[in-house]
């Protein structure tokens, strides 16, 4: 006959193969950073351990997970922590999913104790645990005797006593004669009341009984009682709701603590994006990963002057703002006076410019970064973005080149540097541009290898207004 087995039910195994999920926002605020007035955080990407995945629309039930409440994001600033993020609730702003919540330091860790000072010991044989007996009161110190009764041998060849050392003392015939209740030991064996008489001694047992518990029960009002307090269970079957969580299969990012919804100290809700909005990177992984700074240390500063001023110069020649020179004057017989040549003409300023060098990997180089914009009325500026590096002969290597202007942001936006940031967790920085048109941005991932820059990864658009174009 077959065998039949029961049924033990569903059995989930939690399997060590599963990698953790990392998901990389943008934390938008108005103010100070940490008191700001406003925030927001934006979602970027969520990497499964295979992909990375759209931050703003993965496994969402109805909000993505990247955003649900109770998840705890680090803010970063070239590699470096600025604090964390706690987001406590979320929502939908121009067709996206944004997550608000508190901003938090990040915590101190606590000070390791000192060592405690360990006294030197000269004597190699003092570690070694001693018995002494005790001398009866006929022996004299210092007597021969009584030394070798004790210890077998002369006690010039013992250590010095310590005074401050434990011993061990035999019990007297004087210590066994009364009990430590104040009773006399009788012959027999049994306790014999002392002969003081007790006060109240008219009472009856039942009396003494009840006084003694009295005694035993009444506090001093001055004393202090340690007080237990009472422990609510729980009813069978309770089980602690996740914050709008319905799927108990739903993972999670597992990074914070939960605290259910919407609390009081919340900072107010950015909406729409003024002149004064900041940006920084947010990271959201359970394992505790150390700092990996991303900016870079130059041998000579000269370098990174030379190197700043010729992806200026590139910038602008892109832009169109390189100057032509002056028309030479014409000589004349009549005239022999030499004139001095006209100095060169300042080059074009370049408008909200920001240079910024990274070292996105181990031993890697310089990665030169610079974004600005033509000066001019509203409706005729000119963008650019360059990633460039240098090459063998001190020379700058453009990798990537954006140029576009406001009349044509939708069909190829504008390119504006967040920070560099590890988006796979494999110890290598990826640059995250923010990608802004006239009604819609989007944010981009380009990874710097091997002489190329390539677009990684970028999200879903999301809609702005076109006010926010600055």
């Amino acid at each position: 006959m077959p065998a039949c087995a029961q049924y033990p039910g569903q059995i989930t195994k939690k399997d060590k193969d599963v990698p953790a999920l990392r998901a990389v926002a943008v934390l938008e605020w108005t103010g100070d950073l940490a008191k700001p007035k406003t925030s927001r955080l934006v979602p970027v990407t969520v990497f499964d351990g295979e992909q990375l995945q759209d931050g703003g629309v993965y496994l969402a039930r109805p909000q993505p997970i990247a955003v649900q409440g109770g998840n705890e994001y680090i803010l970063q600033k070239n590699g470096a922590r600025l604090g964390l993020f706690d987001i406590q609730s979320s929502g939908q702003q121009q067709d996206s999913w944004v997550g608000f919540g508190t901003w938090r330091p990040t915590p101190v860790p606590k000070p390791k104790m000192p060592d405690m000072a360990q006294t030197p010991i000269d004597d190699e044989a003092s570690d070694r645990p001693v018995l002494h007996r005790k001398r009866g009161s006929g022996s004299t110190s210092g007597g021969a005797s009584g030394d070798k009764s004790d210890g077998g041998s002369d006690s010039a060849g013992q250590a010095p006593v310590d005074p401050d050392r434990p011993t061990l003392h035999k019990k007297t015939s004087d210590d066994a004669g009364t009990s430590g209740d104040g009773k006399s030991a009788s012959p027999d064996g049994g306790a014999t009341p002392s002969s003081t008489p007790a006060p109240d001694a008219g009472k009856s047992a039942d009396g003494a009984a009840k006084d003694g518990a009295g005694s035993t029960q009444a506090s001093d009002p001055d004393r202090p009682q340690l007080k237990r307090g009472k422990t609510k269970q729980a009813p069978e079957g309770y089980v602690e709701s996740l914050p709008d969580v319905t799927d108990p299969n739903r993972p999670r990012l597992l990074r914070g603590k939960s605290t259910g919804g919407v609390v009081a100290d919340e900072t107010p809700t950015l909406i729409g994006m003024p002149s004064g909005m900041e940006q920084a990177v947010a990271v959201s992984d359970p394992r505790n990963r150390p700092e990996h700074p991303w900016n870079y240390a130059w041998a000579d500063p000269a370098d990174e002057e030379k190197m700043k001023g010729n992806l200026e110069d590139l910038a602008r020649s892109a832009l169109g703002l390189t100057s032509t020179p002056a028309p030479a004057a014409k000589r004349t017989t009549t005239t022999r006076a030499r004139t001095k040549p006209a100095p060169p003409p300042a080059p074009a300023p370049l408008v909200d410019e920001e240079y910024r060098v990274f070292e996105l990997a181990y031993g890697s180089g310089a990665t030169l970064v610079l974004s600005a914009h033509t000066d001019g009325p509203v409706g005729q500026r000119k963008f650019v973005t360059m990633i460039a590096q240098p090459d063998l002969y001190g020379s700058l290597l453009v990798l990537f080149k954006s140029v576009t202007d406001e009349a044509h942001l939708d069909d190829k936006p504008r390119m504006r540097l967040v920070d560099a940031v590890d988006a796979l967790a494999d110890n290598r920085g990826e640059l995250l541009f923010e990608l802004r048109g006239s009604t819609q941005r989007q944010f981009a991932l380009y990874r710097v290898l091997r002489g190329t820059a390539k677009e990684m990864f970028v999200t879903g658009g999301g809609a702005t207004s076109p006010e926010s174009s600055n």
